[in-house]
């Protein structure tokens, strides 16, 4: 019984409620934001589901008109009172549109005026927006995602559905509930002065396959797509924003070529189309009657042919295709005739609404056709529960949604899967620093220069130690160019990045100005790399260049990938979606495989940022404690740089804090990254054999068991020299020191104990330097660590000068040789009186070139662009040996029982090795995982930091932890 009379009490609110509409006026008297918040708050209740239909009856004719209406509506703060404001308040309240498209804005200024605009509304608004290459291209803060062209380059589909679902999350996030896109004209026009990028490409069955997975990404959740323009607009020379452009083709062309993607997307499911303000004469009953107007086009072709049964939206009625040539009223009028749905962004929404109300009265238009539409609209506004949660933005949510570090690092990935090069001449790419040591970087563009050249810049100064930049756009002197020019000619390889924006109404070719100052820049005789971000059509223009890159669009996130794809940072592997006439065609593109670091974000890589932030307590405790007064910690996956931090001071008085690029005292890390790294070389290039004795190099060895000794002997710490020797007491140089090493006896017999020496990697350093003819520090930076781009490693850094040297914290006090606080010298005594350069300390390095070195090992020799030692020598140095040590040739390896620096997480195989001064860096060969912990621990003296120990294992297993999901 009583759950009889709920169910009545319902019912008779719903039409109570209902009949609020039938008293309704037709031109109703405007109401106040009170009058409108108080009145039917049950329409909006919790649990009261409204029927359209009936709520279509009791509108009045026309407020069902002015349903089908949206109107544009910046984004952005508005404040009460002011005229944009009231003018967009008026159209709710009193004309009672059915919905907003939004402009350009920023986050929460939309959402929030979304949700004040909402209680304005008696019927709820549904929102649109514009959004092809993301929410960013017109919420400011939202995640950019590469253009259709660049995604369909990318040769992956995925990549398509992905970039709709992170766009309609967003745009979710933000309060829309339908987006216009994708664009699925074909671009087979390359003067096409409104799709270009915009389009997947210029054949109709790749814009199928891309535009249909975009589509299925936006519905994924719960928004609705829109194809557009329907039925194409890839075959013209004249933007519709600014006069109708005529598309002569009859149906049997349209349907071999532009209908193949609407029609998939049909018969995919896509739930809305977007008409064209374009003519086709061969199809029209009108001559010059606009696509948007004409019911050949979206009734006979579309509903009948094409038997699509969704929304039909009109482009923009503003726009001058449409606007030149019809009034406000007779647009929509015939627009409706034609067969579609919903107006969008009418110049004059009351007069057009009045002129529809007069057509209905005088009975040229039917109120079943306008209620034909109303209804789907309506029907949307239900299923999508706009009656129930009355489209409130939930505010507290945005944050987690909208350019998580998820999105982001998926729109990196796929900017970085679009390049694409079309030509490499010499194979300059990648760019190597040791074969280009002075690059000249010019960035050309058609306005000022902006965010995305600066991206471009900083990203190639990440990988370049020499760049001199220059900047040439409209504000660019006769004197500025002529500068630029003469850099040119004396620069070993030129990079031009050519910034054209793709705008309404403007030419898409270079301009004279630039044509003649690129003409000049080719003339230079310099190798000229071009990256073309906007139009990929420019590069006919210049096709004289040595390598020719496309990047697809202005943006940072395009900037960036490009910059990094120079130099080999990411997998360059993008082939053309489109026809360039005369010389590329769909499909061309080189590879280029990834071969050296990218700076990236853990998501890039799998990880999670929040679980690496553990990291930051880690450090923070450390130096609360004492255990060292600064550091960086870097973490490298998969050849990327995911997280590279600095904590804490320099000293204990705090006045200078550690740097990301703050170089360290490696101590005994210089063991691997010089020592044994050029052991491994000469190895590998046959001047030197791991078997050999080391009596071959030293006279002093041929005796006793010492003859025996090889040069695998000292690389496992077998060879019987003893651990450690002071000698600095009694002899301070280099020549005294080696001698002193070459003649200190054994204490037990060649490989019968594991102890770990600093004598043998002393002698090992000596041994290279015979064999190769330079000396350790010579060698490996000429051979291995300048051409690695490792610019920040040196041996004696005063020598390298006052900026490197003053950079360093300092180490300890020694009270005992030097008798002053050590800085930018090395801190192990012997080596210092070695001159600074010795085979088991003396190194200076900073964690980004410490990560280059990482990304090296796991590349397994190959690094920017080149192999420097064979993939089986660094597995064999790497592997763990059959000896006492169960290390690796030089190489530590993890404990496989008990503590060990590496955390508990590694896996077995990993390898690295440590520094008296508080340096370390691990390697996981297994998950390619690289961790590395710098200090200074020793400061102010050894005594400290004990537990040093423990925070590297502490700092590896965080890291470790942010792979688990």
């Amino acid at each position: 019984m009583k759950e009889g009379l709920y169910s009545f009490s319902v019912i008779l609110l719903v039409f109570i409620l209902l009949a609020s509409f039938s008293t309704a006026q037709d031109k109703p008297s405007p109401l106040t934001r009170e009058e409108v918040t108080q009145q039917d708050p049950s329409l909006h209740a919790s649990g009261v589901k409204i029927d359209p239909e009936i709520l279509l009856q009791q509108l009045t004719p026309r407020q069902r008109v002015a349903q089908l209406f949206f109107a544009p509506v910046y984004g952005n703060y508005m404040a009460q009172g002011s005229s944009s404001r009231l003018a967009i308040e008026r159209l709710i309240t009193e004309q009672e549109i059915g919905g907003l498209i939004m402009m350009s804005g920023d986050i929460y200024g939309q959402a929030a005026l979304i949700n004040d605009l909402q209680t304005l509304s008696r019927i709820p608004l549904w929102i649109t927006q514009d959004m092809e290459f993301g929410a960013a291209m017109r919420i400011r803060g939202s995640t950019r995602i590469t253009p259709a062209m660049g995604v369909a380059a990318t040769g992956d589909i995925r990549n398509a559905f992905m970039k709709g679902k992170i766009t309609a999350k967003e745009a979710k996030a933000a309060g829309v509930h339908q987006i216009f896109a994708p664009v699925l004209d074909v671009n087979n026009n390359p003067k096409n002065p409104a799709i270009n990028i915009r389009s997947f490409s210029s054949h109709p069955k790749l814009v199928s396959e891309y535009g249909t997975a975009f589509i299925q990404g936006i519905q994924s959740e719960g928004l609705v797509a829109t194809a557009k323009h329907f039925p194409g607009h890839g075959d013209t020379e004249t933007d519709s924003h600014l006069d109708l452009p005529v598309v002569p083709h009859d149906y049997a062309r349209l349907d071999s070529v532009e209908l193949i993607p609407f029609s998939a997307a049909i018969e995919g499911g896509v739930q809305s189309i977007m008409t064209a303000h374009i003519s086709f004469p061969q199809l029209s009953d009108s001559v010059g009657l606009p696509g948007t107007l004409d019911p050949r086009i979206l009734t006979d072709i579309l509903k009948d042919s094409l038997g699509f049964e969704g929304v039909i939206v009109t482009d923009g009625l503003g726009m001058k295709g449409i606007s030149n040539y019809f009034s406000p009223g007779k647009a929509v009028l015939a627009a409706l005739k034609a067969g579609a749905d919903l107006m969008l962004m009418s110049p004059d929404v009351t007069t057009a609404i009045d002129e529809v109300m007069a057509a209905v009265e005088a009975g040229e238009l039917g109120m079943e056709r306008v209620d034909e539409s109303v209804l789907k609209l309506l029907n949307w506004k239900a299923s999508h529960g706009l009656f129930e949660s009355n489209g409130e933005v939930a505010l507290d949510k945005i944050a987690d949604i909208i350019s998580s570090p998820v999105h982001i690092a998926e729109s990196r990935k796929i900017a970085q899967q679009s390049i694409t090069v079309l030509r490499n001449e010499s194979n300059i790419l990648p760019i190597n620093p040791s074969r280009y040591p002075k690059l000249t970087l010019v960035n050309l563009s058609d306005s000022e220069i902006g965010s995305p050249e600066s991206s471009f810049i900083r990203g190639v100064r990440e990988h370049h130690p020499d760049v001199s930049y220059f900047e040439h756009d409209s504000r660019t002197t006769n004197s500025e160019e002529l500068r630029i020019i003469r850099q040119a000619r004396n620069s070993d390889l030129v990079v031009l990045g050519a910034f054209t924006r793709i705008r309404v109404g403007q030419d898409l070719q270079l301009n004279s100005t630039q044509a003649n100052f690129v003409r000049k820049l080719l003339a230079s005789r310099t190798p000229i790399v071009t990256v073309l971000f906007g139009n990929p059509y420019l590069i006919s223009s210049i096709k004289q260049s040595e390598v020719q890159v496309i990047a697809w669009s202005n943006t940072s996130v395009q900037s960036e990938a490009a910059a990094a794809s120079l130099f080999g940072a990411t997998d360059v592997n993008g082939r053309l979606p489109i026809d360039i006439p005369p010389t590329f065609g769909l499909g061309d593109g080189i590879h280029i495989p990834k071969s050296t670091l990218h700076f990236g974000m853990a998501e890039e890589a799998g990880m999670l940022s929040g679980k690496l932030a553990k990291i930051d307590g880690i450090m923070h405790d450390a130096i609360k404690d004492s255990v060292f007064p600064g550091g960086v910690v870097a973490v490298v996956k998969d050849g990327i740089l995911v997280y590279n931090k600095a904590f804490g001071y320099v000293d204990y008085e705090k006045l200078t804090p550690v740097q990301t690029n703050t170089p360290y005292d490696l101590a005994s890390v210089t063991k691997i990254l010089a020592t044994t790294t050029a052991i491994m070389h000469l190895v590998d290039r046959g001047l030197l054999d791991l078997d050999t004795p080391v009596s071959q190099y030293v006279s002093e060895f041929r005796v006793d068991d010492k003859a025996g000794i090889t040069i695998r002997d000292l690389l496992n710490h077998e060879s019987g020299l003893p651990a450690f020797k002071v000698y600095v007491d009694q002899l301070q140089d280099r020549a005294s020191i080696i001698e002193a090493i070459k003649n200190e006896p054994l204490e037990w017999s060649p490989n019968q104990k594991y102890v770990y020496s600093d004598l043998g990697l002393i002698l090992l350093a000596e041994i290279i330097e015979q064999v190769s003819g330079q000396r350790l520090d010579s060698y490996v930076r000429s051979q291995l660590h300048y051409p690695m781009g490792m610019f920040s490693t040196f041996f004696t850094p005063k020598k390298v000068g006052r900026w490197y040297a003053q950079s360093i914290p300092p180490t300890e006090i020694d009270t005992l040789f030097r008798m002053e606080l050590v800085q930018a010298d090395v801190h192990d005594e012997r080596a210092y009186y070695m001159d600074g350069v010795a085979g088991h300390a003396g190194l200076f390095s900073n964690s980004i070139d410490i990560a280059k070195y990482i990304t090296f090992l796991t590349n397994k020799g190959f690094y920017t662009g080149q192999r420097f030692i064979s993939s089986e020598r660094i597995d064999e140095f790497t592997s763990t040996q059959e000896s006492l040590s169960k290390r690796g040739l030089g190489f530590d390896k993890k404990s496989r029982s008990g503590f060990s620096s590496a955390g508990t997480r590694m896996s077995p195989e990993s390898f690295g090795h440590t520094g008296f001064t508080g340096t370390s860096f691990w390697v996981d060969p297994e998950h390619r995982l690289g961790v590395i912990v710098l200090t200074n621990r020793v400061h102010p003296y050894r005594s400290y930091g004990a537990r040093i120990s423990r925070i590297r294992a502490a700092v590896a297993d965080a890291a470790y932890e942010s792979m688990e999901r």
